[in-house]
Formats: structure tokens, C-alpha cells, sequence
């Protein structure tokens, strides 16, 4: 790597291969504008590069350090693991983050780090890196900090004035599995310095929308605060997967919540799974996150009691509709829009495109089709203007094998599948 000592391109190579197991890094909402400095979070001129399963991998994605006093059983960078240890200073991180903006390779910083002497002095020295890149080189990119729990309300908060997301990780789903595997973290010390900041994006967006704001106010995480779910590390349903991500949708309105399939990792303790779970179960989340947040669906419509996990072969809205075929079939003209939602292939653009269109004719299955919905689910579930041959499955038992899958030839280099946006 040109213009870069061997001893920094060392440290980041082991720091940036600490840093992928970290899923929380897709750079959307904020709109930080440029006050004549470097970098801006929109706009052309910016590399965008994905992995094959999707993770955005446009930021410099690194850890601080992989030092760390924890040992939690479920992480490489654990104490008692014998992994290759580095550690950044502050202005490492700030010349490498500056330097790879200038060549095009990023759009902005995702720093994490393990928890290196305390809380408090790994949060300090992580904030000093957005300080210091915000004031002295007057950089306008995309900053992702990752909160350190248990750090104090001064620095959480400082962490919200100077980058555009603010992230803690509450890790596994349920309590229970957190005291077996990380016993030094808890859910309430996590979750705590989730409503710190959710105080101050609170007070931010309070000051904004006042008759009179502060002519000196500053922004706080404007593109919100997320958190990242582990995926089969433990016996946790999916049940018990979205009831926590909704739990922390509702009380600290998280603006995205991230769903990482347990990745083995060497010397691993003999109680976690010897393999990673399928990648599909981390789509099917996404896709059951999507539709609990923007289609009006409830979790235990999805995940029930006696089904707690989702349908690895078939997307969760479809799953639903097969379960409920008392409630089709829909008419696209005079159906109400939470009618629509439920339609398998309707995603949300489609059905505002439905409810414009229908006040002035009654639609087909060709106006569907011009409007984006994927009729190959949806034509067996609806009613439109003309007669509508399908109509005849719905109550039939061939319907599921009509609704099978076609087998699909993967590629040399698809490795798996993610769905942290779209419509189902």
C-alpha cells in the first residue's frame, strides 16, 4: 500500500479483519453538509463497494485496537484468545481515514474497538478521532462511532455531537444467553447508554423543529443510533430474535437494527455451534424486520409459538399468506392500503402506486405489472379488473407447489444472501 509504512499497514490489516465481524456499518441518513472542508456523506465521487452477501463495505471499517478485557466466549478478539493483537493511535486512524478518502476508496469511518484499559478511556479515545477529524481537517465524510457500554453520559454524548451514527451493540437477545457467554456485559448497562443517546437525538431534533432555534446548534447522530443482533450463536428462536429487535425499535427508536450470522471463530468455547447458520435465516430477519416496521405485520404473525423460526425456503409475507388464505383473495381497486401490504409481491412504492392509480380507472394485472408488483406471487392472491384464472389455487392444495422455487444455478462467487433493504 503506497505511501503507507509497513507498521500501519500491518496494524491494518489485523484491525480491519477484526472489524468484519461488525454489520452495522451501511452509511444512510445524514445529510451533513460541507463547510469548506474535506468529504461530504452524498454525492457523486464516492466508492461504493458491497461484499457477496450484501454488507456495505464503502466505510474504513476498522477497530481501534483488538485489546480487550472481555471474554466473551463468542468473540475472536476475547481475552484469553490468541489472536495477533494491534492498536491504532488516534492519529493513525485520522491520517489513514483522511488518505483513503483523497483516493476514492471510502465515503467515511466506521471505527469500533475493543474495551482497552476501561469504558471510559476506549470511548475517549474514540471520540478524540472524530474530534479531531471534524475540527482540525474540517471533514465533512460519513462517521459511524461505535458507543462502548458502561462509558460515561459526557462521552456518549460527545460521541453524538461529532459523528453522523452512534451505535451499542446488545449482542445476543436474550439475558439469559448474554450471562452464559459474555458474563462482563449485561442487556441494562447496553441499553442504558441507548437512551443516553437516544436523549440527545431527542433534545437535537426538539431544537429544530422549536420557533426559535439556537443560531449555534449542532446536529446530534443525525443519522440515528443502530444495533447489531447475533444470529445462531445460541438456541434463541427467531421469535426471540425480532421480539428484542422490536422491544429496542419502540423504546429508543433505533433506526436500524442489524441481524450477523454467528461466524466460528478458532479455539472456539466447546457450548457454541461448530458451524455459522445458513445466511438465509440472516435474509429471512431482514426481510421479517421490513415487514414488521413498514407493512404493519406483528412478530408472532411471523414467528409463531408453535413455528418460532421463519421459513428458510419461503419469504415470511408469503409464509403469512399461505397460512391465511381465508383472508384472500384481495381486490386491488377498493381494498384498503393495510389490505395491500399483506399482498405477497406489493411492496410499499407499489401499493402507493395502486391507491393514486385506482382513483381514476380499475386496474389490471398489466397496470400491475407496469407499476413494479412481482405477479408471480401476487396473481394468485387478487382480484383485479378482468377475470382472473389464477383465483382458482388459492384454496387448493396445489398452491404451495405452484409457489415453489425454482432451483438457481449459484455462482462461483455467491455466497450467501442479505436483505437490508427492499421491498417483499
Amino acid at each position: 500500500m503506497y505511501g503507507i509504512k509497513m507498521q500501519i499497514a500491518e496494524k491494518l490489516a489485523i484491525l480491519a479483519d477484526a472489524a468484519k465481524y461488525d454489520a452495522s456499518c451501511a452509511s444512510s441518513g445524514s445529510k451533513r453538509k460541507n463547510m469548506g472542508g474535506m468529504g461530504n456523506t452524498e454525492g457523486m465521487g464516492i466508492c461504493h463497494s458491497y461484499t457477496p452477501d450484501g454488507r456495505c463495505i464503502s466505510l474504513l471499517k476498522i477497530l481501534l485496537t483488538n485489546h480487550c478485557l472481555y471474554d466473551c466466549t463468542y468473540c475472536v478478539n476475547r481475552v484469553s484468545s490468541d489472536v495477533k493483537r494491534a492498536q491504532f493511535t488516534v492519529e493513525e486512524v485520522v491520517n489513514l481515514t483522511l488518505q483513503f478518502y483523497q483516493r476514492n476508496y471510502i465515503e467515511g469511518l466506521f471505527l469500533s474497538s475493543g474495551v482497552m484499559g476501561s469504558a471510559d478511556a476506549t470511548m475517549e479515545r474514540m471520540v478524540s478521532v472524530a474530534r479531531t477529524l471534524r475540527e482540525k481537517h474540517l471533514f465533512g465524510g460519513y462517521i459511524h462511532l461505535k458507543a462502548v457500554a458502561g462509558a460515561s453520559k459526557e462521552l456518549c454524548r460527545a460521541a453524538g455531537l461529532w459523528a453522523d451514527r452512534v451505535s451499542a451493540n446488545i449482542e445476543l437477545p436474550r439475558s439469559e444467553d448474554l450471562v452464559k457467554l459474555a458474563p462482563a456485559k449485561s442487556h441494562a448497562e447496553t441499553e442504558l447508554t441507548m437512551s443516553i443517546l437516544k436523549e440527545g437525538i431527542d433534545e437535537a431534533k426538539a431544537e429544530a423543529q422549536s420557533k426559535n432555534p439556537s443560531k449555534f446548534r449542532k446536529s446530534f447522530a443525525p443519522a440515528g443510533q443502530s444495533t447489531q443482533l447475533i444470529v445462531g450463536a445460541t438456541e434463541a428462536s427467531d421469535r426471540h430474535i425480532l421480539g428484542k429487535a422490536v422491544s429496542l425499535y419502540d423504546t429508543y427508536r433505533l433506526r436500524r437494527v442489524y441481524y450477523t450470522a454467528y461466524s466460528p471463530i478458532p479455539h472456539a468455547d466447546l457450548s457454541l455451534p461448530p458451524e455459522r447458520p445458513p445466511l438465509m435465516r440472516e435474509h429471512r430477519l431482514y426481510q421479517a424486520d421490513w415487514l414488521v416496521r413498514y407493512y404493519g405485520f406483528q412478530v408472532q404473525e411471523l414467528a409463531t409459538e408453535t413455528n418460532p423460526n421463519l421459513d428458510l425456503s419461503r419469504d415470511p409475507k408469503l409464509c403469512w399468506a399461505l397460512q391465511n388464505r381465508a383472508l384472500f383473495p384481495v381486490d386491488i381497486n377498493v381494498a384498503p392500503r393495510e389490505n395491500l401490504l399483506r399482498i405477497p409481491g406489493l411492496g410499499v412504492r407499489t401499493v402507493e402506486r395502486i391507491l393514486k392509480a385506482r382513483r381514476f380507472r380499475k386496474l389490471t394485472m398489466q397496470d400491475l405489472s407496469r407499476m413494479g408488483a412481482s405477479l408471480k406471487k401476487a396473481k394468485y392472491f387478487i382480484q383485479v379488473r378482468e377475470d382472473n384464472p389464477f383465483l382458482k389455487y388459492v384454496d387448493s392444495f396445489g398452491l404451495e407447489a405452484q409457489l415453489k422455487p425454482e432451483p438457481v444455478q449459484l455462482s462461483l462467487f455467491e455466497t450467501g444472501l442479505s436483505a437490508q433493504t427492499g421491498e417483499v
